[in-house]
């Protein structure tokens, strides 16, 4: 896996532009559902976008087909515009003084239905639930009036009813539910359980855990605020539910931790309990004014199969097996070559980034963002740090295998910390559950990349 040759496939958006992309264009959120069949994109601008893939139209031939024709799959799938919708508006808590802006933090599709598709989204304060199905359009026809030559040549000698005749079907999304007041803090994740029935949702503070079915009621089930606000020294920073066990979860903290809770030990995770990866202290030569915010993780996730966990912070990827959580089975150093430059990444805000991680449809290799508009994988049983490098550019440039990030990304020549390089970050990407596929979300572009 990690020697598949990769190549851009498709891309959606004005990537020719030389014109700054609007804010509200930008990409928040990339997510594929479990099938591979739909790609959902979220931007800031509180918009949806949904493609389909065209192995749905090729299954649906392969249905239609008379005599029980069989029609091969295709190795190459092709992704097109399936519909688009406004999930979230601009609004302003008027008790806060506050405005919540209409940016789709999170994009989760909901795990094994047939018929229609639903999926959650979020901002910072709302969860909103969206049916996604096809409708017919129909038109009337049979009319008391006959038509010829483009006109009205007589009426008819008896009255009709009209008749409605179905034209096309067009995708639509209908909002099913919205669960709000559950987060007194910015939403950062959301999750499924297993079995479809309920989903988590973090902020900076609690997670909690909501029945699909009811917005009158949530049920908190992890709470790290502390009695006196002065005290915090932690948050959270992503939760997610375990692949097949609907009683485990783990989330990330901005101490640098990952804790593992089971919820058959306590419906509600007493503060910092549950199995810890990772360290919180590093030793005093080790520290540094920075240490706190370069160990902070953006991100957690669980291994499709569920026996790994990934977590991402600003200069490293961790690969814990979650049978021995003394120490990270790998550890990939993403920004070493950056460390040199703290300080100027501190002025920028760049050291803020928070960049997501994911596992590839196999579990053999693993993916997370950096500057330059790159897109990074790493063989997860490896030993080195030589990755493959995906690069949303719009030379299409094939995809490159390199053994060390030096000199290829970051600083280099004349670019500066005010060079646009670093303005050009991936931060969300996605990959296809089945196929070696990957979604990258570029500023206002979406990339696709394949590979052998």
């Amino acid at each position: 896996m990690a020697h598949a040759q990769w190549a851009f496939r498709q891309v959606f958006g004005d990537r020719d532009s030389t014109e700054e992309p609007a804010d509200e264009d930008l990409i928040s959120a990339v997510q594929f559902d479990q099938t591979g069949d739909y790609l959902a994109t979220g931007d800031r601008g509180g918009r949806v976008v949904i493609f389909e893939s065209s192995e749905v139209t090729q299954r649906a031939a392969q249905r239609e087909a008379e005599d029980g024709m069989f029609i091969s799959p295709s190795k190459d799938i092709e992704y097109r515009f399936y519909c688009e919708f406004q999930s979230h508006e601009p609004e302003f808590d008027y008790l806060k003084s506050l405005e919540i802006e209409e940016k789709i933090n999170r994009i989760r599709w909901r795990q094994g239905r047939a018929g229609p598709l639903f999926l959650l989204s979020t901002n910072d304060k709302t969860i909103k639930f969206w049916k996604i199905y096809e409708k017919r359009v129909r038109m009337v026809s049979s009319r008391n009036v006959e038509v010829q030559n483009g006109g009205v040549s007589k009426f008819v000698a008896s009255l009709r009813m009209p008749v409605l005749h179905p034209v096309q079907s067009i995708a639509t999304a209908s909002l099913k539910r919205a669960y709000s007041n559950g987060h007194a803090y910015h939403i950062n994740s959301l999750s499924f359980s297993p079995d479809g029935e309920s989903y988590l949702s973090a902020d900076d503070l609690r997670i909690n855990l909501w029945n699909l079915q009811t917005n009158a009621s949530t049920f908190n089930i992890v709470d790290i605020k502390p009695d006196d606000m002065e005290e915090l020294s932690e948050v959270i920073t992503s939760a997610e539910f375990h692949p097949t066990h609907a009683s485990q979860l783990v989330y990330s903290s901005s101490k640098g931790l990952v804790r593992l809770c089971d919820l058959r030990e306590s419906a509600r995770v007493e503060r910092h309990s549950g199995r810890v990866f990772g360290h919180a202290q590093q030793s005093e030569s080790e520290r540094t004014f920075f240490s706190e915010v370069i160990s902070s993780m953006s991100d957690v996730k669980f291994s499709r199969d569920g026996r790994y966990v990934m977590a991402r912070d600003y200069m490293t990827l961790k690969v814990w097996d979650l049978k021995m959580s003394s120490a990270p089975m790998r550890t990939i150093k993403v920004h070493e070559h950056l460390r040199t430059k703290l300080c100027e990444l501190y002025e920028s805000d760049c050291i803020f980034d928070k960049f997501e991680c994911s596992w590839g449809w196999d579990d053999r290799h693993v993916c997370s963002g950096t500057y330059d508009n790159k897109l990074l994988m790493w063989d997860t049983f490896g030993t080195d740090d030589h990755c493959t490098t995906l690069e949303s550019v719009s030379n299409q440039s094939p995809a490159r295998r390199s053994s060390t990030l030096k000199g290829k990304l970051g600083l280099t020549r004349k670019d500066s910390m005010s060079g646009r390089n670093f303005n050009k970050k991936i931060l969300h990407h996605s990959h296809h559950p089945n196929r070696n596929l990957v979604a990258i979300g570029a500023r206002n572009s979406l990339y696709l990349f394949t590979a052998n």
